[in-house]
């Protein structure tokens, strides 16, 4: 074997390898996009879920206590803004304010003895600490997707071949800045026998 050959291997062999390289890297980015994308859907479904049970929640507040214009008016708002925003940086902003509004829509309810007896209301309230914890677990995949793809963007050398067919990085969902908003809305399960204020 002449030396040509063996230097003609020897690059066929560090181009094989390259584009093996590229290709898995691509295959392993596609996939990690997919895992964003599935873990955005999941909270997007539980944002919606806890979007729907928004109106019968504060119908059943409004029959109690109708003098509480501001909260109610405050929760269509967010709620309407949360329903409309664009992007997941928006739909994450927006979702802030109705998590804030709703939790104001607790603290009033437990002025009302009569409404936190109410069964419509602790079986809504049931239901929206089920569609929180359910968001919760959703949130923790989708950061964990964003952020294993995150790594594979900017890590060298997957970072050539992601700025090479266009991949960029994910946003995580965050609860933002307010350390209030980092916690769910207070969902007190009192009533007729049960732990006021619990």
């Amino acid at each position: 074997m002449s030396a040509f050959s063996v230097v003609a291997i020897a690059v066929l062999a560090l181009a094989a390898a390259v584009i093996g390289y590229v290709i898995v890297t691509y295959n392993a980015l596609v996939r990690g996009r997919t895992m964003v994308e599935e873990g955005w859907s999941g909270i997007d479904v539980q944002l919606q879920r806890r979007a729907d049970l928004v109106p019968p929640l504060v119908d059943v507040v409004r029959a109690h206590a109708a003098h509480e214009r501001g909260i109610f008016e405050e929760i269509a708002e967010k709620r309407a803004a949360a329903m409309s925003a664009r992007g997941r940086e928006d739909r994450a902003a927006a979702e802030q304010g109705l998590t804030g509004a709703l939790g104001r829509l607790f603290a009033l309810a437990e002025a009302y003895p009569t409404l936190t007896a109410d069964k419509s209301f602790l079986n809504l309230q049931q239901n929206l600490s089920e569609v929180e914890n359910t968001l919760q677990d959703a949130r923790r995949y989708y950061n964990a997707t964003v952020r294993d793809q995150n790594v594979r963007v900017q890590s060298f050398p997957s970072s050539l071949v992601a700025s090479g067919f266009g991949f960029g990085t994910a946003s995580f969902f965050d609860a933002g800045p307010d350390e209030a908003l980092r916690r769910p809305p207070r969902i007190a399960l009192g009533g007729p026998g049960g732990i006021p204020g619990a």
